[in-house]
């Protein structure tokens, strides 16, 4: 049936209400088929829209399947061919590439292109994949918005019937106001993307906010800290790569934020992954983000670390953690500023600023063969070391000072001293978990203190004992108490530190690490591994 020129102009007014009635592309589809259908009967109906490099099935309608809402294109695909989405993947994939497709080919050309007859013509890679799903012929049509390509319309037949020439001719007129719906929907899947990406990246501040220290800035002005501000000062402003190393509890954190806030990438984001934290097999999946149905449970596209600071800058807290398969991606990250997603085709690019952070010996783990070299020397541009608290002694009472005075505002007291009796000792004491360790204590003193006096009883020395001055006037180290005949408690330590580390795989952190399995912090754990000479690498493989 050759339609009139009224009939055809009541036909495109009809399909521009349609394809403009929603946002949801298979219900336009699904509208644009039955107001075609007097004019020309097609099977199915397939929106393709690029990607970069790839290409993507947008929506589809197909004649007898009930559409789900918020089905996956290839999933509905695999449901009318009464397939699993599992057997449909592994026959025939998930990637569709741009580069000699067809999509390639109207929007060079900017027409129809038409196949009559599939099996004996197949012209393009997705034609195989289209004869499969029992395509006879098909009608492809460009979709072009502002004489930019943004994907194509396949209109297919399944049974053995020609496409007459008026018939291309009004798909390929139909296909204007379609155009202009599938672009609407593309810039709100955009929005919808930024929106998501900015409620993560809000997420992910305010998670990061409340687990950094309670500082609010450096404090401290003895010369080993001043040093580290005059690096932080001259590394802030370009986008080098810091790696930033110490002793647990240093303020290596803290170190990071300053660069960030004093970069002039401050505006934006500093997103925070602590790879100790994370199991190995999702690491990738937090960094670079995954597909929907790129894994068992990705039941939605998920945005990546990397993703998120772009233009920010990503600290990659526990470096030292990071699983040999992921030092190979990480280094191919930094090179070139590329990845691309878990399951997925596209490659990104990121100018996110890294700042690492580990209290290990890197080096010495290169040596070992358990860090590859070309990573570390990728990320050692910029080395800076932060002083443990024993080697910045000058800063212990400020820190004392400050650290009382935010603990006693939170429970509504105020402190004016500090006993007197113990006071060397806090300054002589070594600090093996260092500020962290230091503001736990003052945390605790605050809580147990009466009046306005912090006192420091009950810590794990004798005060009492060691808050004499030595002959040539310091302050006498205090040293742990040993509990046990012949270091018995340090045995017993050893063997439940042991029993932990090889029921976490030598993990010390993390919901799952050593550390919540004793039931203490994390630092004090590393603390206690570093004085018994145990190597939690050992349990690594067990």
């Amino acid at each position: 049936m050759i339609p009139s020129p009224a009939e055809k102009y009541r036909l495109l007014l009809m399909v521009s209400e349609a394809a403009n009635a929603q946002l949801d592309l298979g219900g336009v589809l699904s509208s644009v088929a039955g107001v075609l259908r007097p004019v020309v009967d097609v099977d199915a109906i397939l929106i393709v829209t690029t990607d970069g490099q790839a290409l993507r099935p947008h929506a589809i309608h197909i004649e007898g399947v009930e559409r789900h809402a918020g089905e996956d294109v290839l999933d509905a695909v695999a449901r009318a061919l009464e397939m699993t989405p599992d057997a449909y993947d592994a026959r025939f994939g998930r990637t569709l590439v741009r580069a000699g497709s067809g999509t390639e080919r109207v929007g060079e050309t900017g027409r129809a292109d038409v196949c009559q007859d599939l099996a004996a013509n197949r012209r393009y890679p997705e034609d195989d994949r289209l004869v499969s799903h029992g395509v006879r012929a098909y009608v492809r049509t460009p979709l072009i918005v502002r004489a930019g390509l943004i994907g194509s319309i396949t209109f297919a037949r399944l049974r053995d019937r020609r496409f007459t020439d008026e018939e291309v001719e009004v798909l390929e007129e139909v296909t204007r106001p379609i155009a202009g719906a599938v672009a609407n929907a593309l810039a709100y899947d955009e929005i919808g993307r930024l929106k998501n990406r900015l409620q993560e990246e809000n997420h992910a501040l305010r998670r990061d906010l409340d687990e950094q220290f309670m500082l609010d800035d450096i404090i401290g002005s003895s010369p080993a800290l001043r040093a580290v501000v005059r690096q932080v000062e001259k590394v802030a402003p370009t986008d080098s790569t810091v790696l930033i190393t110490g002793e647990t509890g240093t303020g290596k954190e803290l170190v990071a934020r300053a660069i960030h806030r004093r970069s002039k990438r401050a505006a934006r984001p500093m997103i925070k992954a602590n790879l100790a934290a994370l199991p190995d097999a999702l690491i990738a999946s937090e960094l670079f983000g995954h597909e929907k149905g790129a894994f068992t449970g990705a039941v939605q596209r998920h945005i990546g670390r990397f993703e998120l600071a772009s233009s920010g800058t990503l600290f990659l807290d526990e470096i030292g953690e990071l699983p040999p398969d992921m030092q190979v991606t990480l280094l191919r990250v930094l090179q070139e500023g590329e990845f691309e997603r878990v399951g997925g085709v596209v490659t990104l690019r990121t100018d996110a600023r890294v700042i690492a952070a580990t209290n290990r010996d890197l080096e010495a783990d290169v040596a070992s063969g358990r860090f590859r070299s070309d990573l570390f020397y990728r990320l050692n541009v910029f080395p800076l070391r932060v002083p443990p608290l024993r080697e910045r002694r000058e800063d212990i009472p400020v820190l004392i000072e400050y650290f009382a005075a935010r603990h006693g505002t939170r429970l509504g007291r105020r402190f004016r001293d500090v006993k007197r009796s113990v006071f060397s000792a806090l300054v002589a004491y070594d600090w093996p978990g260092n500020v962290r360790e230091l503001e736990n204590a003052v945390e605790r003193a605050a809580i147990l203190s009466d009046g306005d006096t912090l006192r420091f009883d009950g810590l794990s020395w004798d005060t009492a004992r060691h808050a004499q001055d030595a002959p040539d006037g310091l302050p006498v180290a205090p040293r742990p108490v040993q509990v046990g005949p012949d270091g018995a408690e340090d045995d017993r330590r050893r063997r439940d530190i042991e029993r932990a580390l090889r029921a976490s795989r030598g993990r010390v952190s993390g919901g799952r690490g050593a550390a919540t399995r004793l039931g203490i912090p994390a630092s004090t754990l590393e603390s206690r591994i570093r004085r018994l000479g145990i190597d939690k690498f050992r349990f690594r493989s067990a």
